[in-house]
């Protein structure tokens, strides 16, 4: 069934709304649909034209899906929406210490289904199938090329009040701040949030491997910067190369055979004997590193979800599995909680996502920031604990288990 045409910009949107979703990323876009199928009218709003919305550009960034995440996009009815060939399975990863021939091994144990740790999906490939579910919800209303510039957290008795750039005011029992780990919306409200500027950089692009890669992710933690090579369809793998910022414009400008040798000496020989050669198959991203954790989840009349709530560095891939997370916590909430309390801001049920999203969230955030310091520090007394580390897990199988529960999001 095609989705309903793109409202244009000027299409009227109620000046009152049960829930205001502020920025039409894959967290929000999920969030209006999980609404709707619980019975909840949303607004989204939301900076880009609903041209852009509806055809998301390609910007080098694949997601790696948890166990989790991808039963919450099949409840959503978003997961079977995916081409075939838009899903990768990840089976087996391998993290290799930069100079040694030591690699720590990480594999689906028989009992998950279908043998996977996880699942690798292009992160336009989720947005379009977030939007296209979305356009189908008549509890749905779109405002599209529009900007927060004020908010007026009300009281039990009075809405919040929600001015955009062109002046106009809207009303919303409930707003959900979903506008990015630099959120303004969270800004507006006075909600601080915790701040980690790695300093560093990612370069993302595909890349192919002349072995294939036997559904194995690599990553490779070298002397002056990091790599991921994650298994996509075919022989096409993800590059995530972290460098310092100042390094990134001469990475960028190398020719592509350049480039490929590069990496290829960046993932050291036992990642390369695996892989064989290497060769770039599509175009250079680059995004600075920042992660951030709200001091708040939530307030009066307000809620923080996906990366402004939670965003996180991509070692360990969690960023778009916590926004899903939030989504079924928060619109399972909202859905138990009746109109009357969403009415009223419904408090209750804000306290109970934020303690349950802060549960699951805090300690892999806190624990992959840990992993990044110790892997990114190249002075020799972290050498030695890394390669400690990894040697004390390979010989622990409950501590390989645990990381395990992690990566497939088994989180308890």
């Amino acid at each position: 069934m095609a989705a309903p045409q793109s409202p244009t910009p000027a299409t009227p949107v109620p000046a009152a709304t049960p829930v205001l979703i502020v920025g039409a990323g894959p967290a929000g876009l999920a969030l209006a649909t999980a609404l709707a199928r619980q019975g909840i009218a949303s607004t989204l709003v939301e900076g880009q034209s609903a041209e852009a919305l509806a055809a998301p550009a390609e910007d080098g960034r694949d997601i790696a899906l948890t166990h989790r995440a991808r039963a919450i996009l099949e409840d959503l009815g978003l997961w079977q929406r995916l081409p075939a060939e838009a899903v990768a399975p990840l089976r087996h990863a391998r993290v290799h210490d930069g100079g040694t021939p030591m690699a720590l091994p990480f594999d689906a144990p028989p009992r998950i289904p279908g043998e996977a740790l996880g699942w690798l999906v292009p992160n336009h490939h989720l947005r379009q199938i977030a939007h296209d579910a979305a356009r189908e919800q008549p509890l749905v209303q779109w405002l599209t090329e529009a900007r927060v510039t004020g908010l007026e957290l009300g009281d039990a008795q009075a809405p919040a009040q929600v001015q955009l750039q062109d002046g106009r005011r809207l009303q919303a029992a409930l707003v959900v701040a979903a506008d990015s780990r630099f959120s303004g919306t969270r800004r507006l409200a006075g909600l601080g949030a915790d701040w980690l500027d790695f300093g560093r950089t990612a370069i993302v692009c595909r890349m192919q491997a002349e072995l294939g890669h036997g559904d194995t992710a690599h990553e490779c933690f070298g002397y002056g910067g990091t790599l991921a090579l994650l298994p996509m369809s075919g022989r096409q793998l993800s590059a995530v190369l972290t460098l310092s910022s100042e390094q990134v414009p001469e990475w960028m400008a190398l020719t592509p055979e350049a480039f490929a040798h590069r990496v290829a000496e960046r993932a050291g020989r036992e990642a390369g004997q695996a892989l064989g050669a290497l060769s770039l198959t599509g175009p250079r991203h680059a995004y600075p590193l920042v992660a951030t954790y709200a001091h708040r989840f939530h307030t009066r009349r307000l809620a923080l979800l996906g990366d402004a709530a939670v965003g996180m560095h991509p070692v360990t891939a969690h960023g778009y599995n916590f926004g899903l997370y939030g989504v079924q916590v928060l619109a399972q909430q909202l859905g138990r909680a009746g109109a009357e309390a969403l009415a009223a801001g419904a408090p209750q049920a804000l306290a109970a996502y934020a303690g349950e999203h802060r549960r699951v969230t805090r300690p892999i955030y806190l624990g992959t920031n840990a992993i990044v310091r110790l892997f990114t520090d190249d002075r020799a007394p972290a050498r030695l604990a890394r390669r400690a580390v990894i040697e004390l897990t390979r010989r622990l199988p409950p501590i390989q288990a645990l990381v395990t529960r992690q990566l497939t999001g088994q989180t308890g």
